[in-house]
């Protein structure tokens, strides 16, 4: 007889530092691209960024564990949160959105990344803690490779380093389609 274990868990990574309570978001998707009119978040009184994409990668899974095999069903997606995600309309330009709009596609790139180690993986009789541990490392790889990606564009100030940027990212999503 098998153990069935389902478990759910709804995460969010936000780029600002600090967690934040969970609020329905919009579903990442490869044919729809974000506007101005998508940020309905509040400018915090002494922000200094122009504007702050809020994004995270959420997860659940079911796994059906028959003498020390597991059997993983899983979903990972990634989402945009419209309030909690903001611009300053004053200083925004087109150039600022295609960058923000990369935070968003760097998210989905790391979901893939986890569904494919997920699939890859191999799981004990521990699969909770080893998901977890799985999800932890893939947040950690993303806030970096978000930290990189500011720093290398200027925040979008650079726009060679942003349209290279546009460039990579695009061909990394191909790549891990």
């Amino acid at each position: 007889m098998g153990k069935i274990i389902v478990i759910t868990c709804l995460l969010q990574l936000c780029f600002l530092g600090y967690a934040q309570e969970i609020e329905e978001g919009v579903l990442w998707d490869k044919d729809t691209r974000l506007t101005w009119k998508d940020f309905k978040g509040k400018v915090p009184p002494a922000a200094v960024p122009a504007a702050t994409t809020a994004s995270g990668i959420s997860y659940k899974y079911s796994a059906n564990l028959i003498h020390h095999e597991v059997e993983l069903d899983f979903e990972v997606n990634t989402y945009f949160y419209p309030n909690e995600s903001w611009y300053k309309p004053e200083i925004c330009d087109d150039l600022i959105l295609s960058h923000e709009q990369l935070h968003f596609d760097i998210s989905e790139l790391f979901a893939r990344k986890m569904r494919n180690r997920l699939k890859r993986t191999s799981f004990s009789d521990n699969v909770k803690a080893e998901i977890r541990k799985i999800y932890k490392e893939i947040l950690q790889e993303l806030q970096d490779f978000q930290d990189q990606y500011d720093w290398e564009t200027s925040f979008s100030r650079n726009p060679k380093k942003q349209l290279e940027w546009n460039k990579k990212i695009a061909m990394a999503l191909k790549e891990h389609s």
